[in-house]
């Protein structure tokens, strides 16, 4: 289940990726015809970075603070264009969803790893939540919680703690808190709650 979730998911993205792509095509057809500078400066740039790339790979490093020098000209003399012609600096880029994974779902790490995006996570949360009928949600949380509906008395023989049914709740109030704020934590581990059954 968890998997066709999953896949299902990453369908989504795909689809919002390539979303983001077209428009990213479109605004830069309807821009180059109005401002035909721009796509001059844009090929310019690709050239300079398919000879940074034969540099680095020929290992001629002496070029390269030059081609890095004119692709830094070009950058800026592209957002003065856009500038002068109203509008925002990354007008040509695309418009995904979430900046951090780039609408894939996953983000590479410095280390070849690649791990989940935090909105898939979230996704995949919203729908684990709308499988599960909690409905309540919104009246039974943190903010509706009320701790005065515990005792204040110590009975160790009764609860087996030397301290209130109040402040063990309270304590138990806390640790959720912090599992929740640091839900992303890859050391944060799960919580397991227990007892009798019918315990609510």
């Amino acid at each position: 289940m968890h998997n066709e979730i999953l896949n299902s998911l990453l369908k989504e993205y795909e689809q919002k990726k390539l979303k983001a792509e077209l428009d990213l095509e479109k605004r830069k057809t309807d821009l180059y015809q109005k401002f035909p500078k721009l796509q001059k400066i844009e090929d310019d740039l690709n050239g300079f970075a398919i000879l940074t790339a034969k540099n680095v790979l020929l290992h001629n490093l002496t070029s390269l603070d030059e081609l890095n020098k004119k692709i830094e000209e070009l950058k800026y003399e592209k957002a003065c264009v856009l500038h002068d012609a109203g509008f925002p600096s990354d007008y040509l880029t695309p418009n995904y969803e979430c900046s951090i994974c780039n609408d894939t779902g996953y983000i590479s790490k410095y280390d070849d790893r690649t791990i989940m995006c935090s909105c898939l996570k979230q996704m995949l949360l919203d729908v684990s939540f709308n499988k599960s009928n909690m409905s309540n949600l919104n009246k039974e949380n943190f903010d509706t919680f009320n701790e005065a509906l515990f005792s204040d008395d110590v009975d160790v023989s009764k609860y087996h703690f030397n301290i209130s049914p109040r402040q063990n709740i309270i304590n138990i109030k806390q640790k959720c808190l912090e599992f929740v704020q640091n839900f992303d934590d890859p050391n944060t581990r799960n919580l397991l709650f227990s007892g009798t059954v019918g315990l609510r």
